[in-house]
């Protein structure tokens, strides 16, 4: 018999309480799977889950009066891509955008960090995904210092972190008040996790490619970020915009958290397709017995 997943209590697990302090390390299990849950019967389960929310998102695609933005937010390694294309694989490419934000350009760097994002915020009836995200400007800048923009006067003092989570929580209040449901999620992957993913990537000549020498450089930091994360989860998961811990060692498992999160908020959100007036649908019925007769029928 297969175990079935509870998808509610499941994205009820991973949510960060607004106002709480975050310790990875103490708070949330990187290796955790659903309890009695197999590899087989977890990949079942989200077989049969994708239906219901691809239904959900056609409905909120028709309805159009609502977007949504899921945050990708992860170290190295995590799973991101993975999640974008096994978790998301099957729903309407014309309601889904997908951005992911390198190291901004010389255009990007000469307005405020919220810019780029902003102007890529999926309109109403969508879905868009941020693969790395603004949160970038409070962890990697955070942990390099060097790389913080733009610079100004206003980018300095012991409080400048603060006024950046402040900032952020800000900015996801007013997408969220202008009919954007903000989804954040955190693949929280273990160092043990990441080296073996590293060297998979070494030693597979097709996976090469994904590696790189800043990696390791990288890697080093891992206390820092840590910290980073931990201030990040603990300043900015909000009533309006709550953050979602995804234990990421094992793949199926994270996929099928991941995916009880979009699946409980759809739920939430309850789409339903549009409705026509009576004058619109005897106009259908006229337009029907023309199309018939062209046909024969």
């Amino acid at each position: 018999m297969v175990n079935t997943v509870d998808w509610g209590k499941l994205a009820k697990s991973t949510r960060v309480k607004p106002g709480s302090t975050v310790r990875l390390s103490r708070d949330f299990d990187p290796a955790a799977k659903p309890k009695g849950m197999t590899k087989k019967d977890g990949l079942a389960q989200l077989a049969a889950g994708k239906e219901e929310l691809f239904a959900l998102q056609d409905k909120f695609y028709a309805q159009a009066d609502r977007s949504l933005l899921i945050v990708l937010q992860a170290i190295d390694a995590a799973g991101k891509d993975g999640t974008v294309k096994h978790v998301m694989s099957g729903i309407n490419p014309e309601g889904v955008d997908v951005h992911s934000f390198k190291a901004p350009s010389t255009e990007e760097r000469s307005h405020g960090y919220l810019w780029r994002h902003q102007k890529v915020v999926p309109e109403l009836g969508k879905m868009g995904i941020f693969n790395r995200s603004h949160y970038e400007n409070v962890v990697v800048t955070r942990v390099h210092p060097e790389m913080l923009w733009p610079t100004t006067a206003a980018s300095s003092g012991d409080d400048l972190w603060q006024r950046r989570y402040d900032d952020i929580n800000a900015w996801e209040r007013y997408l969220t008040d202008n009919g954007t449901t903000v989804v954040k999620l955190f693949l929280n992957v273990s160092a043990d996790e990441q080296a073996r993913r590293f060297l998979a990537r070494i030693d597979r000549p097709d996976k090469n490619w994904k590696f790189s020498t800043t990696d390791m450089a990288e890697r080093e930091l891992w206390p820092e970020y840590q910290r980073a994360f931990d201030d990040m989860l603990s300043n900015t998961s909000t009533d309006h915009a709550p953050w979602h811990v995804i234990p990421a060692d094992h793949k199926w498992a994270s996929r099928l958290a991941t995916f009880s999160v979009l699946l409980d908020v759809m739920r939430g959100l309850d789409p339903q397709y549009p409705t026509v007036s009576k004058a619109e649908r005897d106009s259908l019925g006229s337009y029907r017995k023309i199309l018939r007769k062209e046909l024969g029928d």
